[in-house]
C-alpha cells in the first residue's frame, strides 16, 4: 500500500512538470491558461545605505520560498521575476542589518530597500521550517536562528557543540567528536534533525552515536523548541533542528569560500572549500572539508587518550531554476573516524593503551597522533536528494525525495584490528510532497504527505539491536490566518508506522504497528511594532525505536546489558508555550515559558534476580553487566528561556547580552527512590559584553571584541535511580573573542576571528558528558574524565567572488 501511494505521488509530481512544460510550449487557448502564464511579474528597485543614501553594490536580495535571488549592480539596482502572490524577501549586505519584508506581487512592482546598522539584533528574520517562508514575528513557536557568521565567531569541535549555547539547547557528549542535541531536557529520537529538507537518519538511539553533519558547510540553522510532529511526524517530539547547507547563489554570480581553522588544545586542523554558480537558471555547487585532531587535554587528566578524530567530507549539487520553480539534485558524504574513550588508567594515573597480548602506558606519540586507536568507530553517511518546487495551477507543489545510507562500524578487537565488532548498515528512503494552496482572504493552506522506508542490517560479529524493516506514512493539513495584528496557525496530522524484526531473545518474528494523531494551534499578537505576544499548544508523539523494542546485548561504556521490550507504546506529549518579545532602539527582550506533559515516557529500569538482588549478566568475554529492560511511565517537564540584549546610549558599539535557560523534569512516580528525569541540563546563564567598531575610515571593517562568562550552575537533582546519574558541581568559563574583515576598494579580501575558550583553564565536568562516568583515576580518586581545558581557536575565511 505504501509503495503504491509513493508511486502515485511521484506520478503526480511528474504530471505537474509536464503540465508546466506544455503550457510553456503551446499557444494559450483559454482565459484560465492566460492567467496562469501571466502570473509572473518583475520586481525592481535600488538598495542604498540608510545613513548616507549611497547605493550598495553587491547587496543580496533573496527569496527563501523559491531559493532564488539577485545581487544589486554598481548603482545598487536590481531586477528579478517573481510569481504572483505574497512573498518574503531578505535583503542583506556585509556589515548591515538584515532587512525582511513581505511583498505583494500582482503586477510589476518597484521596491527600494534602505539598509541600516541596528543597535540591537534584528528580531524579524525569515523562518523556513513551517512549510512556507514566514516572518519570525508571526510564528507562535519559540525559535532561534544561528547564522554562518555566528558559527564563525565561536569555537567548537562539532556541529552540535556549536549549537549548545542556544537557549534551551544542550549537548549529550562523549568527547569532542560525539555530541547529541538535547532540547528542553529531551533528546535521542525525540529530536528531529533536518538537513536541506531531509530527515537525517543515522543511529540516533545510541549514546555514542553522533550527528553526521559537516559543520563547515552549514549556512544557517533554525532550532524549533516545540513538538513539531504535525509537520515532520514521529521523532519531532521535543523539537526540530533544521540545517540549511546548500543555498544557490544569485543569477549571474559565481561565489565561494576558502576556510581554515586551527585549535590549540587538541591541535585541530580544519579546512573547507566551496564554490557555487548560477547562469541563466542553471545552478551548481561543490564543497569539500577535512578535519583532524589529536587527543585533547585538561589540567586534571593531562592528555585524554583516544579522544582523537578525523573527518573527510564532500558534496555538490546541480539544478534548474525557471519561472515555474526549481529542481535541485544534491549528493553528499560524511566520513569520520573517531576514538572511543574508555578512561582506563594505572595506579599512577597514566592512561592505558590496549596492546596485542596485554597493555602499555600511552606515550606522547600516541597522544599526538590523529589516527584513532582501538576501540574506534568509522562512520560513512552518504545521501542523495532530489528537491523540487513546482508551480501547479495557482499553488505550488514541493516534492523532496532522498536516499541515505548510514554505515557505522565499530572496531574493538585488539587481537584482530580489522574485525568489525559492530556494523550497522542502515538504508533509508525519505519522501515528502506538499501542496501550497494560493493565499485567499489572508488564509494560507498546505496539505501534504511524507514518510519513510528503512532497512537496517547487522554485518558485525556482535549484535546489539536486531536487523529490521520499517515503513512510515503521514498525512497532514496546516494553515495560517492573518487578521489585523493577530496571526493564527495550526493543523492536524495522522500517522501510521510499521516495524518488522526478529526478537533476539526468543528469535520470533515481531510485527509492530503504531498509529498516532498530532495537532497544534498557535497565535501571535503584535501589540505594536515593539511588542509581540505568543501562545502555542502542540501535541506530539514518538514511536519506540529498535533499541527500546529489541535490544539484547551489552552496552559498552555504560555497564548495562539491555533487554528490549516489545510491549512498549508510543510516547505522547502535550506542550504549552507562552512567550513575549519587546524591543526598541537600544534594548531587546525575548522570553518564553513552557510546560510539557509526556505520557508513556520510555526509560530503562534495572532488573532483579530470583532472590531479589540485582540481575547480573556475563557476556562472551566474561565481563559482568547489570541487566536493564525498557519500561514506561508518565513524566512532565517545565522551564523557561530569556534573552536580554542592551545597547546603552551613547556607546554605539557596545552590546550587553544575557541568556538564561532553565528546565526541570520529573516522573509521575519515583523510580528506585528518584523522581528526576535523566539528561536534564542544569540552569545556565551566559553573559556577554561585545564591542563592535564602526571602522569607517579604514580597510578593516566590522571588527569586534567580546568577553563572555558562561555560568553553568550545579545540577543537584539528577536521576539517581540505579546509579544512573550523580550530582554535578557548577562551573564558570571565561571566553574571549575578537575578529575583523579586511577590505580593499570596497571588496572583502578575508575575515579572521580569534577565540579563547576557558581562558582560566577551569577543570570541569559537564552534567551531560558521558565521560563523567568512565573509570576512576586511581592516582587522584577523581571519577571519570574531565572536559577540555584552555583552547585557542583561529579562523580565517577568504571569500571568492567571480560575478
Amino acid at each position: 500500500m505504501f509503495k503504491q501511494i509513493l508511486i502515485l505521488l511521484i506520478g503526480l509530481m511528474c504530471l505537474g512538470v509536464t503540465k508546466n512544460s506544455l503550457l510553456a510550449q503551446n499557444p494559450v487557448k483559454s482565459s484560465n491558461q492566460k492567467q496562469l502564464l501571466k502570473a509572473t511579474y518583475i520586481l525592481s528597485g535600488i538598495v542604498t545605505d540608510e545613513a548616507s543614501n549611497l547605493p550598495l553594490q553587491g547587496a543580496s536580495i533573496y527569496f527563501p520560498e523559491f531559493k532564488k535571488g539577485i545581487v544589486s549592480g554598481a548603482n545598487g539596482a536590481y531586477e528579478i521575476s517573481l510569481p504572483q502572490g505574497e512573498h518574503i524577501v531578505e535583503v542583506s549586505f556585509i556589515g548591515f542589518s538584515i532587512y525582511t519584508k513581505t511583498i505583494l506581487i500582482k503586477n510589476n512592482v518597484v521596491e527600494n530597500f534602505k539598509l541600516g546598522h541596528s543597535a540591537v539584533e534584528n528580531s524579524n528574520v525569515t523562518v523556513t521550517s513551517f512549510l512556507r517562508a514566514t516572518s519570525s514575528r508571526k510564528t507562535p513557536t519559540p525559535i532561534n536562528i544561528i547564522k554562518k557568521e555566528d558559527l564563525f565567531r565561536s569555537a567548537s569541535t562539532n556541529f552540535i557543540d556549536a549549537l549548545s549555547k542556544t537557549p534551551g539547547v544542550s549537548q549529550l557528549s562523549t568527547g569532542p567528536a560525539i555530541s547529541k542535541p538535547i532540547i528542553r531536557g529531551l533528546g535521542y529520537n525525540r529530536v528531529m534533525l533536518l538537513n536541506d529538507g531531509v530527515r537525517q537518519e543515522g543511529q540516533q538511539w545510541g549514546d555514542e552515536h553522533g550527528i553526521e553533519i559537516d559543520e563547515y558547510n552549514v549556512t544557517r540553522t533554525e532550532v524549533l523548541k516545540v513538538p513539531a510532529s504535525i509537520i515532520y511526524g514521529s521523532e519531532a517530539l521535543s523539537g526540530v533542528i533544521n540545517v540549511v547547507s546548500n543555498v544557490p547563489v544569485a543569477e549571474g554570480a559565481i561565489r565561494g569560500n576558502i576556510f581554515s581553522n586551527y585549535q590549540s588544545n587538541n591541535k585541530l586542523k580544519g579546512y573547507h572549500f566551496d564554490l557555487a554558480g548560477n547562469k541563466k537558471g542553471l545552478v551548481w555547487g561543490t564543497n569539500a572539508s577535512s578535519k583532524s585532531a589529536s587527543d585533547y587535554q585538561n589540567k586534571y587528566d593531562g592528555y585524554v587518550y583516544n579522544s582523537k578524530f578525523n573527518e573527510l567530507n564532500g558534496g555538490g549539487y546541480v539544478g534548474i531554476e525557471k519561472d515555474w520553480g526549481y529542481t535541485h539534485f544534491f549528493v553528499s558524504q560524511f566520513n569520520q573516524k573517531l576514538g572511543m574513550i574508555e578512561g582506563e588508567r594505572n595506579n599512577q594515573g597514566n592512561f592505558i593503551k590496549p596492546m596485542i597480548g596485554g597493555e602499555a602506558v600511552a606515550s606522547t606519540s600516541d597522544f599526538n597522533s590523529t589516527n584513532p586507536n582501538i576501540p574506534y568507530q568509522h562512520i560513512i553517511h552518504t545521501k542523495y536528494t532530489l528537491d523540487n518546487n513546482i508551480k501547479w495551477g495557482e499553488g505550488r507543489l514541493k516534492a523532496n525525495i532522498a536516499y541515505q545510507r548510514n554505515q557505522r562500524q565499530e572496531f574493538g578487537n585488539i587481537d584482530n584490528p580489522t574485525e568489525k565488532s559492530l556494523y550497522f548498515d542502515l538504508g533509508t528512503l525519505n519522501y515528502s510532497f506538499q501542496y501550497l494552496l494560493p493565499e485567499k482572504n489572508n488564509w494560507k493552506h498546505t496539505i501534504g504527505v511524507n514518510g519513510m522506508q528503512q532497512e537496517n542490517k547487522n554485518k558485525g560479529v556482535e549484535v546489539l539491536i536486531p536487523a529490521y524493516k520499517s515503513v512510515e506514512l503521514g498525512l497532514f493539513f496546516y494553515t495560517q490566518k492573518r487578521a489585523g495584528n493577530l496571526t493564527m496557525s495550526g493543523g492536524a496530522r495522522i500517522d501510521k508506522k510499521g516495524i518488522e524484526f526478529s526478537d533476539l531473545v526468543n528469535n520470533e518474528l515481531q510485527k509492530k504497528d503504531y498509529g498516532a494523531m498530532a495537532g497544534s494551534f498557535g497565535m501571535t499578537y503584535e501589540a505594536g511594532e515593539d511588542l509581540i505576544f505568543k501562545l502555542n499548544i502542540a501535541r506530539g508523539y514518538r514511536a519506540p525505536n529498535l533499541a527500546e523494542l529489541g535490544s539484547n546485548g551489552a552496552h559498552e561504556g555504560t555497564n548495562r546489558y539491555e533487554y528490549g521490550n516489545t510491549n512498549l507504546k508510543s510516547e505522547k506529549s502535550l506542550q504549552l508555550d507562552l512567550g513575549a518579545e519587546w524591543s526598541d532602539e537600544h534594548v531587546s527582550f525575548a522570553g518564553s515559558v513552557f510546560y510539557n506533559q509526556v505520557t508513556d515516557y520510555i526509560f530503562y529500569q534495572k532488573l532483579l534476580g530470583k532472590k531479589g538482588t540485582d540481575s547480573i549478566i556475563m557476556d562472551a568475554s566474561g565481563k559482568d553487566f547489570f541487566a536493564f529492560a525498557y519500561q514506561q511511565q508518565n513524566a512532565n517537564l517545565m522551564g523557561a528561556e530569556f534573552n536580554l540584549d542592551i545597547h546603552p546610549h551613547p556607546i554605539d558599539g557596545l552590546h550587553i547580552e544575557n541568556t538564561f535557560s532553565y528546565v526541570q523534569g520529573a516522573f509521575a512516580k519515583a523510580i528506585d527512590g528518584s523522581k528526576n528525569l535523566p539528561t536534564i541540563p542544569p540552569l545556565r546563564w551566559i553573559s556577554e559584553f561585545r564591542y563592535e567598531l564602526k571602522n569607517k575610515n579604514t580597510q578593516f571593517k566590522n571588527s569586534y571584541l567580546s568577553v563572555q562568562l558562561d555560568n553553568v550552575f550545579a545540577q543537584n537533582n539528577p536521576f539517581t535511580g540505579y546509579n544512573t546519574e550523580t550530582a554535578t558541581p557548577g562551573y564558570h568559563l571565561l571566553n574571549v573573542g575578537l575578529g575583523t574583515q579586511y577590505t580593499k576598494k570596497g571588496k572583502q579580501l578575508f575575515s579572521i576571528s580569534f577565540i579563547a575558550q576557558n581562558l582560566t583553564d577551569v577543570a570541569y565536568q559537564n552534567h551531560l558528558s558521558r565521560l563523567k562516568y568512565t573509570a576512576e583515576n586511581l592516582a587522584t580518586g577523581r571519577m571519570g574524565v574531565f572536559n577540555m581545558g584552555r583552547n585557542f581557536s583561529l579562523k580565517v575565511n577568504i571569500p571568492l567572488v567571480f560575478d
